[in-house]
């Protein structure tokens, strides 16, 4: 990329630091300036055209230029542009968005608290963890257990939950009280001749060891992903749910739904708790709860977990926790209109209708000889690049990402795993097209790697 004096590319070298980024290599390279978005599409400032196989970060449901959206926001923007809901104040957004969420919860929930990202709902969710072991005069039940490869967020405890290195590494992560179990990725973590049930059972037993090496007194919560998204988009075998759940109740353990990515309809349900027959006390939620047109997100829990809550808060003579944005009128409108128009277009339906298509030209992806595995379910999936001599891991999808740009499609490189995450409004034909480019994309790959 050659950068001119003054471009928005050199400015943003100058004075941006960036998520998930070498700051050496952004430096020497500079970014990608995204100008617009249309529909499944985005555009650079050079008005190249992308499909955006990540729908953003997962995140955009319905849609870029979505006008609905954009005139929810103006039109609360112009009533009440911003308040708070500490103190026993509040306003009309937040209270029909908790309302909503209750009510189209897959699960009995009993209210909605608000933040503004997926990691601020799994912080709280921690801190509501330990307040409520306090309220119930178990002091020492604290411990929350998460998996290795599940992603929970950044914040200092919700990064603690995540289980991948690069999250720990050099932050001094985890906290105390955070511990990680095993990773239900079968063809990975295997044992030879293991068959997929046998698989399952030892997971389930992992955890249950956990618990009793740790003691059940002092262990609080499991939280994951129905579907592991920032892990690899990691689809658990069959059964293994059940088994988990199992365990959690023989023990007493709450159960944290990280349904950030699965929810909204991107697992082919509203939610991922549904696809896998999940019973949580507690569901995080962001990203398509608002398409990512405002940040917003939200924490249920259900009455087990509210109750002690709600005596403790009298007891101490308040819920000593909130965030300035937390139910912010104007997100909370957008929200309200973009699961309007996720359940009024049927998008959910969009995605059931579309998943076998969008699998197929997965699993075709995966007789490439590039490839090792294809993964997904419902419009989220992944395929991950055989290993080579004389790469590293991770070094294949970081030169396989530039080359599906030149195509025209924006994937992510998550380790060696490409994911897709298209927007919900996809077409049938869309699909095709997304997956032809990939397809060159690929060709090119293995002219280099030939060469």
């Amino acid at each position: 990329m050659t950068i001119q004096p003054n471009s928005l590319e050199a400015r943003d070298k100058a004075y941006h630091l960036h998520s998930y980024t070498n700051a050496r290599a952004l430096e020497r390279d500079g970014a990608l300036v995204i100008e617009r978005g249309e529909g499944i599409y985005v555009y650079d400032n050079a008005g190249k055209q992308y499909i955006e196989g990540m729908a953003g970060l997962w995140s955009v449901g319905v849609g870029f230029g979505e006008n609905r959206l954009v005139e929810a926001a103006a039109k609360q923007m112009a009533k009440l542009p911003y308040y708070h809901t500490f103190t026993a104040r509040t306003h009309s957004p937040s209270v029909e968005l908790a309302e909503k969420l209750i009510q189209m919860a897959p699960v009995p929930m009993s209210k909605a608290y608000f933040t503004n990202s997926g990691s601020e709902a799994n912080d709280t969710a921690m801190k509501i963890v330990w307040y409520r072991s306090n309220a119930l005069g178990k002091p020492d039940k604290k411990k929350i257990i998460s998996r290795t490869k599940g992603y929970h967020g950044v914040t200092i405890a919700s990064a603690s939950l995540t289980g991948l290195p690069n999250n720990h590494r050099s932050f001094d992560l985890p906290l105390a009280r955070v511990l990680h179990t095993s990773c239900p990725h079968y063809r990975v973590f295997k044992t030879e001749g293991e068959t997929e049930a046998q698989f399952v059972e030892r997971c389930a037993q992992d955890l249950e060891d956990l618990i009793l090496k740790e003691g059940p007194d002092t262990v609080a919560a499991f939280i994951g992903e129905p579907v592991m998204g920032a892990g690899g988009v990691i689809v658990p075998p069959a059964g293994y749910w059940e088994a988990i759940q199992k365990v959690l109740k023989k023990y007493d353990v709450l159960f944290i739904a990280d349904e950030v990515i699965c929810g909204f309809g991107r697992t082919g349900n509203m939610f991922g708790t549904t696809t896998f027959d999940l019973q949580p006390d507690m569901i995080t939620l962001s990203k398509q709860i608002s398409s990512s047109y405002q940040p917003i997100s939200a924490l249920l829990i259900n009455e087990n977990v509210y109750q002690p809550l709600a005596d403790e808060s009298a007891k101490i003579g308040t819920f000593g926790h909130g965030v300035t944005a937390a139910g912010h009128p104007v997100a909370a409108a957008v929200a309200l209109e973009n699961i309007a128009i996720i359940e009024e277009r049927d998008l959910v339906g969009n995605v059931k209708a579309l998943s076998p298509k969008f699998l197929a030209r997965l699993k075709t992806i995966g007789e490439n000889p590039l490839v090792i595995e294809t993964r997904g379910v419902g419009l989220i999936g992944a395929f991950e690049l055989a290993p080579r001599e004389g790469f590293t891991a991770g070094q294949l999808g970081a030169k396989l990402v530039p080359l599906l740009m030149e195509e025209g499609v924006i994937s992510r490189a998550i380790g060696d795993s490409m994911a897709f995450c298209p927007p919900m409004i996809i077409t049938d034909e869309q699909v095709d097209t997304m997956f032809d480019k990939v397809e060159r994309g690929l060709e090119t790959f293995a002219k280099q790697l030939t060469a």
